[in-house]
């Protein structure tokens, strides 16, 4: 039984953990549990994912095959399929997914059910290319949805999701350049322009030195040897760099053009993501207020520092879905990988969001965060998970804290 999650900061308290073969067995959990949760990859960093004193369901031995159809440029995958795995599988047909997180490691399923993102000013989160889903509700009732922004971002509040449906794009290829020393000052006067440069751009800072760090850009255009002030590097580089992280697990860079699905994920999908152990917490704030957030985080830079690995800077395009972080606009991503040390991380989240409280901040689903922001269509899914889970079966501690507002 897995224990623990992706990270090792939280323990599971579920009493038993149930891997159904197929549909059936699954509706069949469901419907004799009086608490369960679905339980992905486990790269969460909060108690989202756990069930204290009921059910959980691995879905990864699920016998639901991968199918493409080309005519309509989609693929429905199984709830637990990695994305690094759908990628492959979708490259090989001619098509892509027109976004893919930073970890190609990840369920599907998990990634959508907390709007994990990845970059780019004109690319939206990767839970807006679900164009349909399958459900198993509180009842044990197998239902179907089809463009319906309420579901995908259901936090697992909503039943058990076994099967997806994503949009697909024809395929294509991208280069991956990376930028050393980005003065402060250009990132500010220059940011709309940093950010259209590629198809996703990231900067990487600690907050606390004089310069950013890095700046990558993944794109199909040559961006040349100086960029807005940074240089071309003349090396791979991991994020943390600074910290002295060799880049082997990072996915190819210094200009090489390669395709899609080997240049969008930071990581590469047969090594450890990442770091391995680190925390991580993420923000995100309108983009009219790029500049001045940022300028907000500097002022605390000095208290990041030390308890960062890296911190990322990129955007994310705006969608519809309900409890989107980025319902309603586009939005800056701050992201932040932190050292091991929980307790130090928890102190600083709610300095941060003061000083990100009067942009509109939104926390990261999936991350370590203080307090959860309010979202213009909450009532609508309360309502739509009183519903489906009339009896709270789904209804876990985080739902109860963070989406109905109960202690």
């Amino acid at each position: 039984m897995r224990e623990t999650n992706w990270a090792g900061n939280r323990t599971f308290t579920a009493e038993r953990l149930l891997r159904p073969r197929t549909i059936e067995q699954v509706r069949e959990a469901v419907a004799g549990a009086s608490a369960v949760k679905a339980l992905g990859s486990g790269h969460c960093f909060n108690d989202i994912a756990d069930c204290p004193s009921g059910v959980q369901l691995d879905l990864s031995a699920l016998d639901v095959e991968t199918e493409l159809d080309a005519e309509a440029a989609t693929v429905t995958v199984p709830a637990a399929a990695r994305y690094g795995d759908v990628a492959v599988q979708v490259y090989e047909a001619g098509f892509a997914l027109a976004n893919l997180a930073s970890l190609p490691h990840c369920t599907v399923a998990g990634t959508v059910a907390t709007a994990t993102h990845g970059s780019g000013r004109r690319n939206q989160s990767l839970a807006s290319a679900v164009s349909g889903l399958e459900l198993v509700t509180a009842d044990g009732d197998l239902r179907t949805y089809e463009r319906h922004d309420g579901v995908v971002v259901g936090l697992g509040a909503l039943g058990v999701v076994t099967r997806l449906t994503l949009d697909l794009v024809p395929s294509f290829e991208l280069r991956q350049d990376v930028f050393d020393g980005l003065p402060w000052e250009s990132a500010y006067e220059h940011f709309e322009e940093i950010q259209a440069a590629g198809y996703s751009v990231s900067l990487f800072t600690n907050w606390a030195r004089d310069t950013i760090d890095q700046v990558w850009v993944k794109g199909s255009g040559q961006p040349g040897a100086d960029f807005f002030g940074a240089k071309a590097a003349d090396a791979p580089r991991h994020p943390a760099h600074a910290a002295g992280i060799p880049a082997d697990n990072c996915t190819r860079q210094l200009g090489v053009p390669g395709p899609w699905h080997e240049r969008i994920p930071h990581f590469r999908l047969d090594f450890t993501p990442s770091v391995g152990n680190e925390l991580q917490t993420e923000y995100f704030v309108p983009i009219r207020h790029a500049v001045a957030a940022m300028e907000a985080l500097r002022g605390i830079g000095h208290r990041l520092a030390p308890v960062l690995l890296v911190s990322e800077i990129r955007t994310v395009a705006g969608d519809e879905l309900w409890l989107s972080p980025f319902h309603g606009g586009d939005r800056l991503a701050l992201h932040f990988t932190w050292q091991p040390d929980e307790d130090a991380v928890r102190a600083l989240l709610p300095v941060m969001e003061e000083r990100l409280a009067p942009f509109g901040v939104r926390p990261h689903w999936g991350k370590l965060f203080h307090r959860a922001a309010d979202y213009p269509k909450l009532a609508d899914f309360r309502a739509l998970a009183d519903e489906l889970d009339p009896d709270g079966k789904f209804r876990s501690p985080f739902v109860r804290r963070h989406v109905f507002g109960e202690l």
